[in-house]
């Protein structure tokens, strides 16, 4: 099974006064991977900027552009068509041993690193470290850790905000997907499984209608090491599936947020985000 869809993501930003400089960095483009191919991407900005195209450190698409005329407003859209054919849930194949080997340990040192976005509160850590006694398979381990994320966390809007960190999502039992996502990557690194934040785009419907336009998700999963990047959506419980859509990966949100930038000018803004999935195909 595979499909196309067409990915509308736009952000206006409202300004309290004029904005007389910005200076943004965009990762909206849909990365081309085995699993996935960008058919067609344009990012749109206005008031019309000057902008830059280069690929990051973890190899996600990024603009970088800068609007200097004064504005009271701006809007950020891209369009994008992605054709999407994923290969399914992930299979544990790695043992423990190989996790302490170089090959692994140094080569993705920097998604094994705890910093405190994700570190992982001692009482979460406990159940995690008895979860892995439990698994013959890190992969296994891996899976079991983001199913009691899964489990634990209620998905909900507004209980944490960007800043916060994963212990306080599960003090309140209660966050948003890159909290779960941030949690899941703390466990994993606490066992010395190499973990890293995934950044795109969900189409929310099961089984989508060819031609429907919905309100989609911006999303974020969890990918570990196990001979291969193997992917979990702790929000869904579940492997991502052919609804996807990659945007980049990095060692957390911080690494691949949307719109990253800096204005002079007007001292306040207001941000809407709006995301529209349809499937093409």
């Amino acid at each position: 099974m595979s499909m196309q869809l067409r990915i509308v993501h736009t952000s206006e930003y409202e300004y309290d006064g004029q904005a007389v400089a910005s200076y943004n960095q965009a990762r909206m483009t849909p990365q081309t991977t085995p699993e996935q191919i960008v058919v067609h991407h344009r990012l749109d900005v206005s008031p019309k900027p000057w902008t830059y195209g280069y690929t990051d450190y973890f190899g996600c698409p990024v603009t970088a552009f800068e609007v200097v005329d004064p504005h009271e407003a701006m809007t950020v859209s891209a369009t994008s068509t992605v054709h999407v054919a994923r290969s399914g849930a992930p299979v544990a194949t790695t043992g423990w041993e190989a996790y302490g080997e170089r090959e692994i340990a140094d080569r993705w040192c920097e998604f094994l690193v705890l910093s405190d976005l994700v570190a992982p509160p001692e009482d979460f850590l406990a159940r995690v470290r008895s979860l892995a006694e439990d698994a013959a398979l890190p992969g296994e381990a891996a899976q079991a850790v983001c199913s009691l994320v899964h489990d634990e966390i209620e998905f909900l809007p507004g209980a944490t905000d960007v800043e916060s960190p994963a212990a306080e999502a599960w003090s309140k039992r209660a966050g948003v997907c890159q909290d779960l996502v941030h949690l899941a990557i703390g466990g994993l690194r606490a066992l010395g499984i190499p973990a890293r934040y995934v950044s795109g785009y969900v189409h929310p419907v099961a089984e989508p209608a060819v031609g429907e336009t919905v309100l989609g998700d911006s999303r974020s999963w969890v990918e570990w090491w196990d001979d291969g990047w193997r992917a979990f959506d702790p929000s869904y419980g579940a492997a991502p599936d052919d609804r996807y859509v990659v945007i980049g990966q990095g060692r957390d949100y911080g690494d691949v947020p949307p719109l990253r930038g800096i204005y002079s000018g007007a001292s306040t803004a207001k941000l809407t985000v709006g995301v529209e999935i349809t499937r093409l195909a």
